[in-house]
């Protein structure tokens, strides 16, 4: 039972990933209609993060009255909304306003589909589901690197916004209709104690950081590496088709390394290993010729471990306190992906070359390695340990 909901839920989350590549995709048709900068544009994707950084603790707060699955609902039809009203736009700001729906639908779907995972999977094989369900954003970021640069180029780019709508008010239908929590879930009430122990709280806030310079690291890849091929002379058609490959295969080297750390453990090795294959393809992008096999790198190597960062999150925190941790991992989270895109934009108009923004991108995955074993210090502390059975 336990799959066939991971497999509702992965389905449903490819939405997520399918709407947010939208303004990426699309960002030199608004660069071209509106006159924005490429700050601007990281500033519209960014924008999708903000909300995140103020409602994801109270977001956490008000899964103790309103069931999981009514959450990630109303947060799938969010998503919808923010798509069209960004595809009606007939200024910037407006496009900013839809961003912004989106993003809040975003913030309350990220936070419920980890917690419901967490819940069907603890303690069982659960880095393979968190791998599983985290490759739904790159799928639909996939979908999105293709089909909304040709619907773009085909029909305009207010289209890749309605498609995406269409596709996120389907996954809404399917939770709503399908989804069913664990028997076995222990009740939560209004009135239960939701306290974090002091060791909950420093393994939420590593976990958070990791995860959060680790996407930071991937958007800007995304949003990024695609000029650089231009730059080597590629279409914009071929240049994202290069870049969805590694966003294809992270989708199965994911699951294979969420794998790896249930059965053999060495989390913290395995993510040295794939954050040098990051920093290696990165690296290798910038040379003429070789995208396809960096954007090959990336994906096989670079970005299998999400679903072990994120499963650090389920591992921090009991299963009672777990809607409120999210909504403190989440909150983390936001802030570090709602200040990257800019920077990294900003970086692009100062110095006019497209592979300065990777740079950028290179320091946040060496990042995710230290925050790494810091976490598996706190996991270990005596002192620690004792707080944990409280």
């Amino acid at each position: 039972m336990r799959w066939r909901i991971l497999g509702l839920l992965f389905f449903a989350r490819v939405g997520l990933g399918f709407q947010f590549q939208t303004v990426a995709s699309v960002g030199d048709d608004l660069v071209g209609t509106f006159g924005l900068s490429y700050a601007d544009i990281g500033f519209l994707i960014g924008l999708f993060m903000a909300p995140g950084l103020f409602l994801a603790i109270p977001a956490g707060y008000w899964g103790r009255y309103v069931s999981d699955r009514i959450m990630v609902v109303l947060g799938l039809c969010a998503l919808a909304l923010g798509g069209a009203a960004s595809s009606l736009a007939t200024d910037s700001w407006a496009i900013g306003v839809g961003r912004i729906f989106a993003g809040a639908g975003f913030l309350f779907t990220t936070l419920y589909f980890t917690k419901m995972v967490a819940d069907w999977f603890e303690g069982r094989e659960i880095a393979t589901a968190m791998s599983i369900l985290v490759m739904s954003w790159p799928f639909g970021i996939a979908m999105g690197q293709v089909g909304h640069t040709w619907l773009a180029q085909t029909y305009g780019w207010q289209v890749p916004f309605q498609a995406a709508s269409v596709y996120c008010i389907i996954a809404a239908l399917a939770v709503y209709y399908l989804y069913r929590p664990p028997h076995d879930l222990p009740e939560v009430t209004g009135s239960a104690q939701v306290a974090l122990t002091g060791q909950e709280w420093r393994l939420i806030l590593c976990a958070a950081a990791a995860w959060g310079v680790f996407n930071a690291a991937y958007v800007t890849y995304l949003a990024f590496a695609p000029k650089v091929l231009e730059s080597h002379g590629q279409s914009a058609i071929a240049a994202a088709g290069i870049i969805s490959v590694g966003s294809w295969i992270m989708i199965f080297s994911g699951a294979a390394c969420g794998q790896i750390v249930d059965r053999i453990g060495g989390r913290n090795t395995v993510l040295a290993v794939c954050m040098g294959g990051a920093i290696a393809a990165l690296l290798l992008i910038c040379l003429p010729s070789a995208g396809v096999g960096a954007s090959v790198l990336f994906g096989l190597i670079g970005m299998a471990p999400a679903g072990v960062i994120m499963a650090m999150a389920g591992q921090a925190m009991r299963p009672h306190v777990r809607a409120f941790g999210m909504g403190v991992f989440f909150t983390v989270y936001y802030a570090i992906m709602w200040i990257t895109p800019p920077i990294a934009g900003a970086i692009l108009d100062v110095t006019g070359n497209p592979q300065a923004p990777l740079l950028l991108a290179m320091i946040l995955f060496a990042a995710v390695v230290p925050l790494g074993i810091v976490f598996q210090f706190f996991i270990g502390a005596p002192e620690i340990g004792k707080e944990r059975k409280v």
